[in-house]
């Protein structure tokens, strides 16, 4: 997210700095801010691995509620308060029904996992140094994002690497988990796009949905995946790689978005899977090399 971010904000003409320092070192990050006195903030920086969060639930609060209270703190000392634009998940939304669907920003908050509730006292966390100390928090729950460059711990990223790495060997298998969720999968290109419109547009202590009103089964994305595959593969459920609670289905209204900005994704789905399927190609091969 953070390279095609800053990609989209120096294309569209803003001075960006993205100083290296760690959001839990609250003095080192306040200095950092101080150093840039930005207009805007756009606040990424967290452990986002859901399933890893079961496994170090207080690094994950450490890093994703006290982070974004460190960096709210260091907005709040600058002279002129900027914007923070405070990116959070869709995972907050928890378990829901097919009658809670499509969510909206309204819908009731059930965070499952400790990367959910996490994500949950950040975004509250933003809301209340707006109505406390009326700094311009802007709040989005993005749902999955997907693109070139993201971690192979995220299940596209995952499979696409795993389907160029069995294209170098001629064939073979690939891991999967559970394959029946259903997600609301959006190009990165097209997320940052709204993020920057949002900074511009949004309406500060609000909260936004960035998704595209559509849900595909990770089922469905295999298979396209699969169809643009340069081998004969076959794919395997790895128990290890099943999480223990799953959220059957999350997909968002993003008609508050689109109300706020004019915002419309760009890239179709097949597109990005073709983009993330050639860009693990690309790397794995200059690996080799």
């Amino acid at each position: 997210m953070g390279q095609w971010l800053q990609e989209h904000l120096s294309g569209a003409g803003d001075e960006v700095d993205a100083p290296e320092v760690d959001v839990t070192d609250g003095p080192a990050l306040r200095d950092a801010v101080l150093a840039a006195m930005p207009d805007t903030v756009y606040h990424l920086a967290a452990i986002t691995n859901v399933g890893e969060s079961w496994g170090a639930p207080q690094r994950t609060f450490e890093v994703n509620a006290m982070g974004t209270l460190n960096l709210l703190e260091a907005a709040r000392a600058l002279p002129r308060p900027p914007t923070v634009l405070l990116v959070c998940s869709a995972e907050v939304y928890g378990q829901v029904g097919p009658e809670d669907l499509p969510l909206t920003e309204d819908s009731a908050l059930r965070p499952v996992s400790p990367y959910a509730a996490s994500k949950v006292a950040a975004e509250f966390l933003g809301l209340q140094a707006f109505l406390a100390h009326q700094l311009p928090v802007v709040r989005v729950r993005a749902f999955n994002h997907i693109g070139p460059g993201q971690a192979p711990t995220f299940v596209v990223s995952s499979l696409a690497r795993q389907i160029a790495e069995v294209e170098l060997r001629g064939g073979g298998r690939v891991m999967v988990g559970n394959l029946s969720p259903r997600r609301d999968f959006t190009d990165v290109r097209d997320v940052v796009r709204a993020y920057r419109l949002l900074a511009e547009r949004g309406t500060a202590g609000d909260v936004y949905n960035v998704c595209s009103g559509q849900a595909v089964a990770v089922e469905e994305v295999a298979r396209r995946l699969i169809a643009l595959a340069r081998a004969d593969l076959h794919l395997e459920v790895d128990p290890a790689r099943v999480r223990q609670v799953e959220t059957p289905v999350l997909l968002g209204s993003p008609a508050r978005l689109v109300d706020a900005t004019g915002w419309a994704p760009e890239h179709p789905l097949d597109q990005t899977l073709a983009d993330v399927l050639e860009a693990w190609r690309h790397e794995l091969a200059a690996s080799k090399r």
